[in-house]
């Protein structure tokens, strides 16, 4: 091999080799990268993303030499699970190659890696090493860390998308930070198939130093997407969440029937129970043919399934967000997506799981899980027509993430902090951080700051005489690698047979879950019915059910509000509804419950604000509906509650879901006359004063702050010989948060608890911007002389609260019963 002839030579003889040719946004980023530029990689799932990157490494970097490079790759990808794939990809593209040039290598290190593999990569490093964030940062941990990652030339982040507006993301950006301060030249190229702003994913891989200079290259090849909805049989004309729900699996069954392999997407882990069992009580000879695969069970059991999937032995897998990303399993030919997506790019991604290869169809049908749903399914097929996808950002300078950082490079060789400044300036997450907050992070892993100052684990990182700041300790060392990462959950209980013997693991669920259950009860895991026989050192112990039901895990986080962009689509599917056009086949599959909405209220449109009000026995009831998306309402909600309680003191009762919310007050509002002043917009500093006043801010700080003591280092889940509890997690992150409250309240990590709820779990910024477009709006307002179809789901949901579920279904039936007596009067 001669030269970058002599490659070109060889990947096309390569790709001649395999009857392959390349396509024209693979050459261009070779191209590219052969003239040292960094950029973004934008293509359709199964276009070969991974194949334009990994050739391009390759043409640029590889030498004349036989013997591999050494590391010369870095690969970062956000799930263990795509290690492998990746892999076995890269592998086979190198082997191709290594019969006309330099052999490359390739080696993936994760949590999973066994630590004999780990010392073997030490001794000799593989050419392309494929890793995650987490990994990645323990390995920028090690005391020879620049020795052994200095030399890397190039980085390739996969699923850029899954990453860019996490703290996930925001830890790969210091890492690349650290990575470009050892050499100024390399190369960073970030994939994706599912991203709105391109040039804000741009901005924020490369920097926003480096950003302008970065190429963007968007694959020009067209994706037939196929997107259809599972139309139910009646769809009623009032609808409540989930009251189609499992009742579409007969269409479902036979749907997947029709295609040899199907993935069936829900939206929680506990739904995803929910339906295996549902599938398999339908089609009983199904058994061994149909798999569940979730996160939360054992890495063995998601092994056997994803195996299953690429060998085409299983009809049909359901699943969750665990088989979102861009594992290749060519036999899946069809995906079901149970419930609202809830976005866009998030149905694209999953549409991507079928037909995974160029030129092939993506194929995937909606099964709406109620009647609204249908509206949302029309209109998220109109938004990909149009090519509208959600942009994300990354976090903002979270002050957890950048202790974390500061320990782990004070391990890592250690740092100047002027230097270390500098260099974590240059990332996005970080390039307006103050010179306060610096200086916070800098006191705080030093001394822990003035309320832990007495206590030395807490001094975890200090200058030296050199003037640098390095770890001493072995015990925090220790301690900090055994919990580096952003990814927090509950604490969990591994399910397991036994106990005498102890048998097969099966995976895990939260403590709070099995806090709950009694030995001899049963539940649905992992497929199984099982029964409780006891807990022991976070084991519960279990055996196969001879009960016939049993109730089922529910994990935490299981919510997502709708999307701007998606809610923007369906309030104009509403619209087209308003005018009478029901041309599509889910606007007319839902008419009868909007045209009833249409004669006894109104139906929302893009320049109207809808307000029905209602006296009931309850009390007087306000319903809005500014489809702003779950967490958005809650503050909205809470807002208003708030202002109408300074004008007129009384209680509410607040109950929301992504369309709207409702207020029940026990006193006589005249929400026709308040309404426009209790909805006005504030400026964003008075608007997030009001909304912290509004609710118990206090409390969803302290429940923001057990993750962010996490993160940061003051609690850890994992030490040799201990681990800690649910409980007791939440007992020392209470104690640092009521100490840095009484005697710290200038504490960094305080505030950004405080600036997360704000900004994640009531989304102020979108908050702010729903006060601001209802301004723009007509407010129509509707005194019902009953509940409208919009209306009744939002009194189930405040149902919910205080009804027990067999109560809850007999309420709901009964008024569903006086209401369609009512309808059909009409």
């Amino acid at each position: 091999m001669s030269g970058r002839r002599g490659k070109q030579s060889a990947v096309k003889t390569v790709f001649a080799e395999r009857r392959w040719k390349p396509f024209r946004f693979q050459r261009d980023v070779w191209r590219e990268m052969a003239e040292g530029r960094s950029g973004l990689l934008h293509a359709t799932t199964g276009a070969g993303k991974t194949l334009a990157v990994a050739l391009g490494a390759w043409k640029a970097l590889a030498d004349d030499a036989e013997a591999p490079p050494g590391l010369c790759v870095l690969w970062i990808t956000p799930m263990r699970a795509l290690a492998a794939d990746t892999a076995k990809a890269l592998n086979e593209a190198f082997d191709g190659l290594s019969a006309h040039g330099q052999r490359w290598t390739v080696g993936v290190r994760s949590g999973d890696t066994a630590s004999a593999e780990r010392a073997r990569q030490a001794r000799r490093p593989p050419s392309v090493l494929i890793t995650t964030p987490e990994s990645l940062s323990l390995m920028l941990s090690r005391a020879d860390a620049r020795d052994y990652l200095g030399a890397i030339r190039c980085v390739v982040v996969d699923e850029w998308h899954e990453l860019l507006g996490n703290k996930r993301g925001v830890q790969t950006q210091l890492a690349l930070a650290r990575l470009k301060r050892w050499r100024q030249d390399l190369l960073i190229w970030g994939m994706s198939a599912t991203l709105g702003d391109l040039e804000e994913a741009k901005r924020v891989l490369l920097g926003p130093t480096d950003a302008p200079c970065g190429a963007i290259v968007a694959g020009g090849l067209r994706k037939d997407i196929v997107i259809d909805t599972l139309l139910p049989k009646d769809s009623a004309r009032f609808p409540w969440a989930g009251h189609l729900g499992t009742r579409m699996a007969p269409q479902v069954v036979a749907e997947i029937e029709q295609s040899a392999t199907s993935l069936v997407f829900t939206n929680t882990r506990s739904q995803a129970e929910i339906w295996y069992h549902n599938l398999l009580r339908a089609r009983p000879d199904w058994a061994g043919l149909i798999a569940v695969h979730h996160g939360s069970l054992a890495r063995e059991s998601r092994d056997w399934v994803e195996d299953g999937l690429k060998a085409g032995k299983l009809k049909a897998v359901v699943c969750t967000s665990s088989l979102d990303l861009g594992v290749d399993f060519l036999p899946v030919e069809r995906i079901l997506q149970v419930g609202s997506p809830k976005g866009v790019a998030r149905l694209l991604q999953r549409a991507g799981r079928s037909g995974h290869a160029p030129g092939r169809t993506s194929r995937i049908t909606l099964v709406p899980s109620h009647a609204l749903e249908l509206v949302e399914s029309s209109a998220v097929q109109q938004a990909v027509r149009e090519g509208r996808i959600e942009s994300r950002r990354t976090p903002n300078a979270p002050l957890d993430v950048l202790v974390q950082h500061l320990v782990t490079i004070g391990l890592g060789g250690g740092f100047r902090p002027d230097e270390l400044l500098e260099e974590i300036r240059s990332t996005a997450a970080y390039e307006h951080l103050s010179e306060e907050n610096w200086r916070w992070c800098l006191d705080f892993v030093s001394g822990g700051g003035p309320s832990l100052s007495a206590y030395p684990e807490y001094r975890r990182c200090g200058p030296g005489a050199d003037g640098v700041w390095r770890v001493a300790s072995k015990q925090i060392a220790l301690r900090h690698r055994l919990n580096i990462g952003t990814i927090t959950a509950d604490a969990s209980v591994l399910v397991q047979y036994g106990p005498a013997p102890p048998g097969q693991k099966l995976g895990v669920v939260e403590e709070s879950f099995i806090a709950r259950l009694k030995p001899g009860d049963s539940f649905w895991f992992s497929g199984r019915l099982l029964e409780f026989v006891r807990l022991r050192d976070l084991v519960a112990y279990v055996r196969p059910a001879k009960a016939r039901s049993g109730a089922v895990p529910r994990w935490d986080g299981g919510r997502m509000p709708l999307s701007t962009t998606l809610a923007d689509a369906m309030v104009e599917q509403l619209q087209r509804a308003a005018e009478g056009r029901y041309d599509t086949p889910e606007l007319r599959a839902a008419e009868k419950m909007l045209r009833l909405q249409a004669r006894w209220s109104h139906l929302p449109t893009p320049t109207t604000l809808l307000a029905e009000t209602l006296k009931s026995r309850d009390g007087w009831h306000l319903f809005l509906y500014p489809f702003a998306g779950r967490n958005a309402h809650i503050g909205m909600a809470s807002l208003i509650a708030w202002r109408a309680a300074q004008k007129s003191a009384s209680t509410f009762s607040i109950a929301v879901n992504d369309y709207g919310f409702e207020l029940l007050s026990a006193d006589e509002r005249d929400w026709a006359v308040t309404l426009p002043e209790l909805i006005a917009p504030r400026a964003i500093h008075d608007l997030t004063h009001e909304t912290l006043a509004s609710l118990n801010a206090a409390e969803l700080a302290r429940r923001r702050f057990r993750d962010i003591a996490q993160i940061a280092g003051l609690v850890v889940t994992t030490y040799p010989g201990q681990h800690k509890s649910m409980r007791q997690l939440q007992a020392s992150s209470s104690l640092f948060y009521e100490v840095f409250r009484k005697f710290d309240p200038e504490n960094g990590l305080l505030r950004q608890a405080e600036r997360e709820v704000l900004e994640d779990a009531l989304d102020i910024a979108r908050l702010a911007d729903s006060f601001e477009r209802l301004q723009n709006r007509e407010i129509v307002h509707v005194a019902l002389q009953r509940c409208s179809p919009l209306a009744f789901p939002l009194m189930v949901e405040r149902m919910r609260e205080r009804l027990s579920n067999e109560t809850l279904a007999a309420r709901i039936e009964r008024m569903i019963s006086q209401l369609e007596r009512a309808a059909d009067k009409c």
